[in-house]
């Protein structure tokens, strides 16, 4: 089983020093909810962006929503040999249902994860949620993994073939990847220093949907099981 992690996701509630920013408080009125318990969104709070730290990597949910949708839609996944997992920008562990279905619609899908980061889980009562919310460090999550092997893909690591990488990732028991989940900047070398190696599968930066889309296609053809 392959476990696929969205590191350093720019996914996160609005941070409490920009809570009474007008256009926070602005979008929160609208849609009738604590400034709180909304998301950080660069399309709606693009001029208060530069006031928190590394705001440049900060506020793109639609990043990880269109990375779960490759994901969770791909074979591997529905052959249950897919494992994935979002670890937030703020330190939170995001453990997906393989079974989840999530809206190609991105308002609704920070609906959904706002009301995720509120009651710890969608849905809110169900003993096996679609999406279950930890407070937990990186590396405690990996910890939890225990992989044979991690490679972290980003545009700064070793230049490789994806080929090349997917069948290393093939030839491990436990393979886990990291894929950052943000618009701009690099891994922090915090995250790095989680992974044994990190390639760059192309020469220019990638969206991360692609890599994602990728990166699961060559295991699903490294292990054998797509023609």
């Amino acid at each position: 089983m392959l476990h696929l992690v969205f590191v350093e996701a720019a996914l996160e509630a609005v941070p409490p020093g920009i809570i009474g920013h007008p256009s926070v408080r602005r979008n929160a009125k609208r849609r009738k909810k604590p400034p709180g318990e909304t998301l950080l969104n660069r399309s709606l709070h693009h001029p208060v962006m530069d006031r928190i730290p590394d705001g440049h990597k900060r506020g793109r949910p639609d990043i990880t929503n269109i990375c779960l949708l490759e994901a969770l839609g791909s074979p591997l996944n529905r052959e249950g040999r897919l494992s994935t997992w979002i670890h937030t920008f703020g330190g939170y562990s995001i453990k997906i249902s393989p079974e989840a279905r999530l809206p190609y619609d991105c308002n609704r899908f920070n609906s959904l994860v706002e009301q995720l980061f509120v009651h710890g889980k969608v849905p809110p009562g169900d003993e096996e949620p679609l999406m279950k919310l930890a407070k937990q460090g990186l590396e405690n999550l990996k910890s939890d993994i225990s992989p044979t092997l991690t490679v972290a893909l980003t545009s700064h690591g070793v230049p490789s073939d994806l080929e090349d990488v997917a069948s290393r990732l093939a030839s491990e028991e436990v393979p886990a990847v990291f894929i950052g989940a943000f618009p701009h900047g690099s891994m922090a070398k915090e995250t790095l220093a989680l992974a044994d190696e990190a390639f760059s599968i192309y020469p220019e930066s990638l969206q991360a949907w692609v890599v994602t889309s990728r990166l699961i296609y060559g295991y699903e053809k490294a292990s054998g099981k797509t023609d």
